[in-house]
């Protein structure tokens, strides 16, 4: 368990990352501590995945939580490489919501729209659709990683 302030401090960045009507009003927050840097939130129904600074939703979270994140549509062939951690390149990405650059991004498959990691925008949504190559979405927490698999043990 975190302490008050600790709680506070953690609810703050979240309202300055996540859309405002997301984060919930906690008295506190459940640690699990991965690996280095690396940990579940829990409280409530909400669960986040911390890496370093970066709040992002855990994936096997609520589907109304993560439909309100902007995201980017990966085509068939890039679905293997999110699923094992890759950044998002320019060239697997079908379909762009609006985001700015340090937004947090969702990626979804093109077939079932189903979210397959959650990430960080390398560049702003505009920029990237200019893009013919390059990294749009740093991969920080993606299904079956060990965050994934550390929420099953819990």
């Amino acid at each position: 368990m975190l302490s008050r302030s600790e709680t506070s401090e953690l609810v703050e960045k979240l309202k300055a990352a996540w859309p405002q009507d997301l984060v919930p009003k906690v008295k506190s927050i459940k640690v699990y501590e991965v690996e280095q840097g690396k940990r579940l939130l829990a409280a409530d129904e909400t669960v986040a995945v911390q890496i370093n600074d970066n709040i992002v939703p855990f994936l096997g979270g609520k589907a109304e939580t993560l439909a309100r994140f902007p995201s980017v549509t990966v085509d068939m062939g890039a679905i293997k490489f999110v699923c094992n951690g890759a950044k998002v390149m320019r060239p697997g990405i079908t379909n762009f919501d609006t985001f700015k650059k340090g937004d947090i991004v969702i990626v979804k498959d093109m077939t079932h729209g189903k979210a397959l990691a959650a990430g960080v925008a390398l560049e702003d949504s505009e920029a990237a659709k200019a893009m013919a190559k390059g990294y749009v979405v740093d991969n920080l927490h993606y299904i079956s990683d060990k965050m994934w698999q550390a929420y099953k043990e819990i």
